[in-house]
Formats: C-alpha cells, structure tokens, sequence
C-alpha cells in the first residue's frame, strides 16, 4: 500500500488510490480528498492548490505569472486587478478591524505591483442576527480606511446566509490601478547582489489577533500593523526607480514571501536574523505559543528588492514614512544555494527558512 502524503488527515487517500486517471483532475485536485485548513495558510499547500488547480484548468498568461495582481493590457494603458476574501476571527482587534482589513489588503497587493489604486468593490457575506451596529462600524472603517489611501469604493454586492452557517461577516474586495508604462518589476528583474528590505516589525498582526482571540493579557498594548501602504510605496520608487521586487508580507509572514521569490529560480535569498525588526512583545508571545515570528502575519509590511546602489535611499524613504519609521535592510540575494531561502545567525550559521505548510495562526485574514 502506498504511503499517505505529507500532513494527511484521516479520510484523504493518496492520488493513487483516487481510481481511473482523469486527464482534466489535476494532481492538487487528486492529493486530498477534502480541501484542508493548511489550503488557507498561504504556504505549502496554498501555492500547490493554486499552481495544480486554478491556474492550471483557468490557464491564462496574467494568471500563470501568480503576483498579487494581474497586470492587463487595454487601449487605455496598463491596468492592475486583484482581489481577495478576509475571514478574520475577532472582526474587531487591537489596532483594526476586518473592514480596515479588507481594504487595506487588496490596496496593498495593487502597490506592489507599481499601480496606483483609484477603485475597489465590496461584496459581503452576512450570518443572519448580526448586530447591526457591529455591520455599520465595520463600513465606517472601510471607508475611513479608502479614503486615507485616496481610493473610492464604487460597487459591492451583499448575501445573508441563514443564522449558523456564516459565523458573522466575511467580506471580498476587489480593487483596480492603473500602471505607468515603464513599471517593471518581478522575480525576472532580481539580481543576486540585490538587498531586501521591509518597512517595520514583522508579526505584529498575527499575534495582536491572537492574544485577543485568546484572552492572553499583554504586558503591554500590542495593535496589529494593518494600513494601506500605498504612499509608502510611492515614496520609495520617487527614489528608488530601479525596485526589483515588492510583496505585502501577509498569511505565511515573511518566511512565505522568501520562499515565493527563490523558487524554482538560479538564485537564493538570505535573511540576516539579527537584522529583522520584531517587536518585544512579539518574540515574548510568539515564545510562547510556539510561533516562528517570520511566519507570523503582517498587513502592514512590504518586502522589497532594490539593487544595491538605491538601498540606502528606499531605506530612507521608507523611515521618513509614518509606516516605515523602524524599517531595516535585513538581507541579500545569493548566488548559492539556488531555490532556497536561509536565516544566517550572528555566529555565521545557517538555517532553512522554510515555506510553511500547517497554519500557525487561522482565521487571521
């Protein structure tokens, strides 16, 4: 008998065991009976699910090259479309909500892609019985939240699902920007000599949403990071027109970016962990509740790749920001090891920065 896959749950089968050979089942469709919660997490299991299934059977150009955005050609210019659900448990937590949540992810993921984001969607899931009041705070910080990063809110839909089978408020955002014509960046434009660079502590989110999910009392006020970061953005390119590669440093934390930009690429990506802003409090509580703090959640926090000569400049840009006030230069790109993603130590060790595969911190966003 076959072994089962890695991370098997009682009732999946093997893909050998799924009978006849399907030509349109893909092998992401075929690895598990039932879609898992690690299909969430934005690491292992998530890229699997969207290289091996969507990608595969929608099979189109802007889907394969799998950024944050789709850039698309028209006759007006180039345009950036995304889009992206938020399911966060508390809606309501120190430092935002899902509302802020959703509008600040789906900009966050259009500037990184060098667009400019002017319009988005709403679309919302409601359980039937939730507090209205709860439903009106939520839209009042959406739209606070559109409006501190000069986007309109222009079209939405709304469904209520029958008291037990929503669990609250889930909400989808879709978002448009226009790119300029000599916008390029991506994995293809990295380079290794190229610096790595983010723009403050890394897993402030993760943790802030669970310590109240959880009812830990912090030593101190923890608030998640979540804003839109697209004037950030802006006043790292005014000074820094060669940007390799950005990334909001979301599900899967840092450790997910990393990986996402080695693979299956001739070069590698070294992280130096002295180097990497994390919060006190953070590295306390991530101690102790056995979390990776580079894997943690951020909805704040770029990662960005500029060649050497701009470093210093993006740098600069990024701590006369309001968001990017404790940003560092926290690694490189490397020749060797190809694919791999590596934590270098103060003594000069090295460890695997793994892409994380089981979710550390569900329900997040």
């Amino acid at each position: 008998m076959s072994k089962p896959p890695e991370g098997a749950v009682a009732g999946d089968r093997p893909a050998d065991a799924a009978g006849p050979e399907d030509p349109m089942r893909t092998r992401a469709a075929s690895r598990y009976d039932h879609v898992r919660l690690s299909h969430g997490s934005g690491g292992k299991l998530t890229l699997e699910l969207i290289e091996d299934l969507f990608v595969a059977v929608f099979s189109n150009e802007p889907l394969r090259e799998l950024t944050d955005a789709a850039i698309l050609e028209n006759p007006g210019g180039r345009i950036a479309f995304a889009t992206d659900s938020h399911t966060v448990k508390p809606a309501f937590f120190p430092g935002g909500d899902i509302g802020r949540l959703a509008v600040a992810g789906t900009i966050n993921d259009l500037a990184v892609m060098g667009a400019t984001p002017l319009y988005m969607t709403s679309a919302f899931l409601l359980e039937e019985g939730y507090p209205m009041d709860d439903l009106e705070r939520i839209v009042r910080s959406m739209r606070a939240t559109a409006d501190e990063a000069g986007v309109k809110i222009v079209a939405g839909d709304t469904k209520v699902l029958e008291r037990g089978h929503g669990d609250g408020v889930f909400i989808n955002t879709t978002g448009i920007g226009f790119l300029a014509d000599d916008v390029q960046m991506g994995v293809a434009h990295v380079r290794p000599g190229d610096l790595v660079l983010v723009n403050g502590t890394l897993g402030d989110h993760g943790i802030a949403v669970m310590s109240r999910r959880e009812g830990l009392d912090l030593a101190v006020d923890l608030e998640s990071d979540v804003a839109p970061l697209n004037g950030l953005i802006e006043a790292v390119r005014l000074v820094a027109p060669n940007v390799r590669f950005m990334r909001d440093v979301t599900r899967g934390g840092l450790a997910a970016v990393a990986n996402e930009v080695v693979h299956r690429q001739t070069f590698g990506l070294r992280v130096f962990d002295v180097a990497v802003p994390i919060d006190d409090v953070v590295d306390q509580y991530s101690e102790m509740l056995g979390i990776d703090p580079l894997l943690a959640a951020n909805e704040g926090k770029v990662m960005i790749i500029v060649p050497p000569e701009e470093a210093e400049a993006a740098l600069g840009a990024m701590k006369a920001h309001p968001l990017g006030r404790e940003a560092a230069i926290i690694g490189d790109i490397v020749r060797k090891p190809e694919g791999i993603a590596l934590v270098e130590t103060a003594y000069g060790s090295h460890r695997v920065l793994e892409m994380p595969i089981e979710e550390q911190l569900p329900r997040i966003c």
